[in-house]
């Protein structure tokens, strides 16, 4: 019960006890009478002085405590004419000011703060104790590929996304470079902030795909410039001199076998000198002149200049066109190049006896899927490096220059085995 209340009854048994006074005394001797009552009217005088010295003080209190309570910092306590108590009220009034410009300070800071990461130009994924996701922001969704609100509440080994299942393999305090087979670098962190005494897990991604293609373009243009200046020079000087020699001795008796050996190294200078300018027409890719093109029409052409080689390899080609597919704003050259040479590395990867399909869908969406022997995940992450191939005999350029162009045409783009062991090459417009 509240001090109010226990001053209140104080007050009713003073009242009572001088009614019963008065009746008890009222026939008897009148001057006890008076003095009891004097005595009680002391009595409510030093309670009305008690309740507004102690009391009403103590009451104020309780209601600065009762506005701590539900937060409100913007209210005040009055003065009520007493020393202490007043003191009380202007220590708590200054206390509220206080509380209340700290508020406003972390409520300002933690709006700024979260205003910089939601425009940070890095992904942050910040996760519980568990490693559930607790906030992301839009650059994290943009790199993951989904929806927000697939994210949160899910571990990162859980989300269908390749970024993710990198970041899941992280131990805490690790920095790595982890290179996807979209051709996209992310230099990714895992480290810790401190919360309430405890550690608390979050992740950086920063995208160094740009700065690295640009590092790695700028250092090869170089070497094959180089090579192809050396090279060609070289061999036209060979090339040259064998003809006239050939010439020569193409006229005199018994020549022949010597002839033919000249022949043989010239068309091997020309098979080098073709070698180094397929390398050199990396570097030289013109930028795409874009103009709109329907997606079907353009799949269509392609497949169908890869039919005869797929019959010959006893290969079936499919075509799904999806009538929503629409127009895409495209070099219609490079993007040729670009899809004959996926469906080439299709049946190439294939062998023989098997199936390729050729698919379109609606927003600017097409894929390739074979169903070769698939490529591993070790290989997944190199397949758009410069100078990185898996066949024999291969150069390393084809893909780089189906990544050169894609990204010219700023299209999103992946190349993988999935679980049902079909290999997809993804491609959509970002138009």
């Amino acid at each position: 019960m509240r001090i109010k209340y226990y001053s209140f009854i104080l007050a009713l048994l003073l009242v009572g006890l001088a009614v019963m006074l008065v009746r008890f005394y009222s026939g008897g001797n009148s001057l006890h009478l008076y003095l009891m009552e004097g005595v009680i009217a002391f009595l409510l005088v030093f309670w009305l002085i008690f309740n507004r010295k102690i009391v009403k003080p103590l009451e104020l209190i309780g209601n600065g405590m009762d506005l701590l309570r539900e937060q409100d910092f913007s209210s005040r306590l009055t003065q009520v004419g007493q020393f202490e108590a007043d003191r009380v009220v202007n220590i708590f009034n200054r206390m509220m000011d206080q509380l209340k410009n700290e508020r406003l300070r972390l409520r300002e800071q933690n709006h700024f703060l979260d205003l910089l990461i939601q425009a940070s130009p890095m992904g942050v994924v910040i996760v519980d104790f568990d490693g559930r996701i607790t906030q992301v922001n839009p650059m994290a969704v943009k790199m993951f590929g989904l929806p927000a609100e697939q994210l949160h509440g899910c571990k990162l080994a859980e989300v269908q996304a390749a970024l993710a299942k990198e970041l899941a393999r992280m131990k805490r305090d690790e920095t790595a470079v982890v290179r996807l087979n979209d051709s996209n670098i992310y230099k990714c962190t895992c480290t810790t902030f401190t919360d309430s005494g405890f550690p608390h897990p979050f992740y950086l991604m920063e995208r160094m795909t740009d700065e690295l293609m640009r590092a790695e373009k700028k250092a090869y243009e170089k070497v094959i410039r180089m090579i192809a200046h050396e090279v060609n020079n070289t061999t036209a000087g060979i090339t040259s001199a064998l003809d006239s020699a050939w010439q020569v001795l193409s006229e005199e008796q018994g020549m022949d076998d010597l002839c033919g050996m000249m022949r043989v190294c010239m068309e091997r200078c020309y098979s080098m000198s073709r070698f180094i300018t397929r390398f050199a027409d990396v570097v030289k890719i013109p930028e795409p002149v874009l103009a709109p093109v329907d997606l079907n029409v353009l799949a269509t052409s392609c497949a169908r200049f890869m039919e005869s080689v797929c019959k010959e390899r006893n290969i079936g080609l499919r075509l799904e066109c999806d009538p929503e597919a629409g127009l895409v704003k495209a070099d219609v050259s490079l993007m040729e190049q670009v899809l004959v040479n996926i469906l080439k590395n299709a049946v190439e990867s294939i062998g023989n006896d098997g199936e390729i399909i050729v698919r379109t869908a609606a927003k600017a969406f097409i894929e390739i899927v074979d169903n070769g022997p698939g490529i591993s995940k070790e290989v997944e992450s190199k397949l758009f490096s410069p100078f990185f191939s898996t066949k024999p005999n291969g150069q390393g350029i084809g893909l780089v220059f189906i990544r050169e162009v894609l990204s010219r045409h700023r299209c999103s783009f992946s190349l993988s085995t999935y679980e049902d062991g079909l290999t997809r090459f993804r491609i959509r417009f970002n138009q």
